[in-house]
């Protein structure tokens, strides 16, 4: 479906400065560990094929890939290697593309009704334009965790914008200003009450989101560009930050120190970071075109490096995102990776330390900028699973990743410009967008 028709637009905010307190304490809340059997999706991260810096890879889909895997019953959560050895033996048994029926999957297929995965996420329009960045790029855009109406984004003019969609009308609730130079990355804690942001001016900052204060600076001890950040899931003390010297560095929030033992460094200037769900496996990616896997001691953080993977060489890889399975049939732990190679690429997990067997790829506009991907949040009823990302052709893609061809389920058009980034609410009920102009599009799914 094609949406071009747009309700009004965001008047630009004002801004609003606060006092910088450079000492004041950070209290940030501390993840709850869930069952795995409650784990719906995986956080941020990415996994590394077995062996080291291999130069070009093939992205021919192996046709053993294509479909979905056999159920994890009593898998404990993090076993990658298990659950790789109990898909293998699906694999052996059914034909390729095949997915496995079960009892409980004909039953949420009933629940569901009979529309497709094209019909879940047609969209009815423009909900709302945010364009109170107009001009700057919006390289990061991300709805906070588990709520509906409070998305956050970043721009290259220096400041990040908090943005509530509800109630009527969306409008800008606080900007948050400090940095001397563009943001390049932002990252929600688990409670939503802090935001951390990594600039070019060399620092990370730590937000309180409800009035826009500055609470905590963090020069970088290099003086270099800070080009992403993310949380350790099970600990929001934590935060990994990398940097344009090919370094990665986990820093105390609370104390704004460095952690011991928690740095490394890559062949490139790091892009891109995530963890798996149980926070024990980060994934970076660089822009030589290498994604590394490191091991994360939960109890010091120290970093382990463990595996490298160059996906193509001299290609960034400027987007990882990781889900412990992809839908209820497909039960693969899973990374989705945008690398500059005019594709969207899937990657299957097959074991503890982060190795990666290419599942599928996906055809998009992906040359130079910084694009961002996503797995759609909720867990699907129906047959098949949508991942989402933006591309140099202005719109934004829907793929079915277990559909062997025609695997686009919907497009969007709107955008004057790359769309660099993607974000859903935690309820499928909104999609947002952003490009290389500034703009932030709030897109409406239909109500079935």
């Amino acid at each position: 479906m094609i949406c071009r028709s747009a309700v009004g637009r965001a008047g630009r905010s004002r801004d609003h400065a606060s006092p910088f307190r450079q000492n004041e304490p950070v209290r940030v809340s501390h993840a709850l560990v869930f069952p795995a059997s409650l784990c719906v999706c995986g956080s941020h991260g990415c996994c590394l094929a077995a062996g080291a810096g291999s130069g070009r890879k093939d992205f021919e889909e192996d046709p053993r890939a294509q479909g979905a895997r056999g159920h994890r019953r009593s898998v404990s959560r993090g076993s990658y290697q298990l659950q790789a050895q109990m898909n293998r033996a699906v694999y052996d048994e059914r034909p390729p593309g095949s997915l496995v029926p079960t009892s409980v999957a004909e039953a949420s297929r009933a629940m569901a009704g009979d529309t497709t995965l094209s019909e879940n996420y047609a969209f009815a329009g423009m909900h709302h334009i945010f364009d109170q960045h107009v001009d700057s790029a919006v390289p990061r855009l991300q709805f906070a965790n588990d709520d509906k109406r409070l998305l956050a984004c970043c721009s290259l003019d220096g400041t990040l914008s908090i943005m509530t969609l509800s109630p009527p009308p969306p409008t800008v609730k606080v900007t948050l200003k400090g940095h001397a130079g563009p943001v390049t990355d932002f990252a929600w804690s688990l409670s939503n009450d802090i935001i951390v942001s990594t600039s070019k001016d060399g620092t990370l900052r730590i937000w309180n989101t409800e009035d826009g204060r500055c609470i905590r600076e963090v020069a970088d001890p290099e003086g270099s560009e800070l080009l992403c950040c993310t949380f350790q899931p099970m600990n929001n003390n934590l935060t990994v930050v990398g940097n344009s010297k090919h370094h990665l560095q986990v820093v105390n929030i609370s104390t704004g120190k460095k952690v011991k033992g928690g740095s490394s460094k890559l062949t490139g200037r790091v892009l891109s970071l995530s963890f798996d769900a149980p926070g024990k496996i980060l994934w970076a990616g660089d822009d030589r075109g290498s994604i590394f896997s490191f091991i994360f001691d939960m109890a010091t953080g120290k970093l382990t490096k463990a595996k490298r993977l160059v996906v193509n060489e001299g290609s960034p890889i400027s987007s990882i995102s990781a889900r412990s399975w992809i839908s209820r049939e497909a039960r693969d732990p899973s990374l989705l990776i945008n690398a500059c190679v005019n594709k969207l690429l899937l990657y299957r997990v097959v074991d503890n330390e982060g190795t990666l067997q290419l599942k599928r790829s996906f055809p998009i506009q992906h040359g130079s900028q910084p694009l961002h991907s996503i797995f759609c949040p909720l867990m699907s009823f129906r047959q098949g699973a949508c991942v989402v990302t933006g591309s140099e052709d202005a719109c934004v893609y829907f793929f079915d990743v277990e559909r062997n061809t025609k695997a686009i389920v919907n497009k969007l058009q709107g955008h004057s410009g790359p769309v660099l980034d993607v974000s859903f609410n935690c309820d499928e009920s909104l999609l947002a967008s952003s490009d290389t102009t500034g703009m932030v599009i709030i897109w409406r799914r239909e109500q079935k």
